[in-house]
């Protein structure tokens, strides 16, 4: 099934996200390497996805392990440091955050560290600013306000590429990681939905504008965020319902790769 590494309690936002392993992982019966969490109280949610190398052997592990990392970090920096103003000092606690998951990453899995390579994208919630960290090629797309009655989306700009002519990603392990990671800062209290996905779900949920700049496919937005918009706790069958889209035809015809999606909305609102 993947796995479903969120949690939501005591959080004013409602969670659920979904690892599933993709076509040619299936074929080959090999784990899936993808990983989400999040980790929620009254005044702090974070959001959390990664990708693991697909030819690093044990990258499934360092997925799981670079969510739950930050998780515990980025949740415990952003915990007290809650009331800080939108701004520098919001950039600086994500990076702060960041190199203390890729310091405990790299205690934990040692010389062998390249192995476990993954890509990591965090989002922090709280009442006064959205914080969004990202290394790698994971996307983030908001839910925000209305135009005519029509709901509007918008995708967080992703880190540049390594070099003009590469689409080499960088990982967690990546040598001067810290330099490649890209941060925002965002203030928008009509954020009432947050998305989060791997490179998998990239053709699905993204389109392209004139310009080639990403942009949100605002009917997949739209569905994904609708089917968590029903208050109380997410359901079995919405669960499974979720789990089917991952792994639909549908989608599976437009990426083979391992997807994820974890998403947000802000309970009370509709």
């Amino acid at each position: 099934m993947g796995n479903n590494g969120t949690d939501d309690r005591g959080s004013p936002w409602r969670v659920h996200g979904l690892s599933v392993e993709g076509y040619r992982h299936r074929r080959t019966n090999t784990p899936c390497q993808d990983a989400c969490a999040s980790w929620g109280s009254p005044s702090v949610t974070v959001l959390a996805v990664a990708d693991g190398a697909d030819r690093r052997p044990r990258s499934d592990e360092g997925a799981q392990l670079a969510v739950s990392l930050a998780a515990e970090h980025f949740g415990r920096r952003a915990s007290a440091a809650v009331d800080e103003p939108p701004g520098k000092a919001v950039h600086d606690l994500l990076k702060d955050a960041f190199h203390d998951v890729g310091e405990e990453f790299l205690d934990r899995t040692g010389p062998d560290a390249a192995d476990f390579a993954t890509t990591l994208t965090v989002v922090v919630l709280t009442p006064g600013w959205l914080g969004h960290l990202t290394v790698g090629d994971g996307f983030v797309v908001l839910r925000a306000g209305t135009e005519d009655g029509v709901r509007q989306f918008h995708v967080l700009p992703q880190p540049a590429a390594v070099s003009e002519y590469s689409n080499e990603t960088v990982f967690l392990t990546s040598a001067g990681a810290d330099r490649q990671v890209h941060t925002d800062c965002v203030a928008d209290d009509r954020i009432d939905g947050v998305l989060l996905s791997t490179d998998g779900l990239a053709q699905a949920a993204l389109t392209r504008t004139a310009s080639g700049a990403p942009a949100p496919n605002s009917s997949f937005a739209e569905a994904v965020f609708r089917s968590l918009d029903t208050p109380g706790p997410v359901s079995e069958s919405a669960h499974e319902s979720l789990a089917a889209l991952l792994r639909s035809d549908r989608l599976t015809a437009l990426n083979a790769d391992d997807k994820t999606l974890l998403r947000a909305v802000r309970k009370g609102r509709r």
